[in-house]
């Protein structure tokens, strides 16, 4: 639209004037919705062009053969993931023996747990009851194997030496040989 087109219709300045400003705030919207489609025309050019060469990385490659080696790689996960649970499983049992061993007294855990059958004791399914009455069993028949139950006495004075009076001189110093008399005072 132009200023000449609209005084031809016998319009005032100031009309002119309002209409331009209209045409233009349209204009500059219509700019702005412009822009953003070429914005958008550019990304999506960018993500065609990522993609075409992506593409042609993929082109000569056997589908069949990535889709094995998913199947082999994903096998080999739950392999390693059932051998971490057993060996999590493992570590649990031997600590539940090794606690109920030290609990029950023993003086050798290792000797203990080598008369224990631990392939049938791991195999039950009540673990914690079968291991109780395994190693009851076993300071059943190898008592040596654990500690006494009565208490241990303790004597209260020497056996056999005399108790030297306060202040004696002692007869050999701690290297076991007599000391010389300048070293007595």
């Amino acid at each position: 639209m132009k200023t000449e087109d609209l005084k031809a219709l016998g319009l005032t300045e100031d009309q002119i004037t309002a209409i331009m400003k209209e045409n233009g705030i349209d204009i500059a919207k219509e700019q702005k919705k412009t822009t953003a489609a070429e914005l958008d025309r550019d990304n999506f050019k960018a993500q065609l062009e990522t993609a075409q060469t992506a593409l042609k990385d993929f082109e000569g490659v056997d589908v069949k053969d990535l889709q094995g080696k998913i199947t082999q790689l994903t096998k080999d996960i739950e392999a390693k993931e059932s051998e971490y649970q057993a060996k999590l499983s493992d570590i649990d049992f031997n600590s539940t023996i090794e606690a109920a061993i030290t609990g029950a007294g023993a003086k050798n855990s290792k000797a203990v747990k080598a008369l224990l059958d631990i392939e049938a004791i791991k195999s039950s399914k009540n673990q914690e009851a079968d291991i109780k009455a395994a190693i009851e069993a076993c300071q059943k028949e190898n008592d040596f194997l654990f500690g006494a139950n009565e208490p241990i006495n303790i004597p209260v004075l020497p056996t056999g030496a005399p108790i030297p009076p306060s202040g004696a001189v002692p007869m050999f110093n701690f290297t076991g040989v007599r000391p010389k008399p300048t070293n007595q005072q």
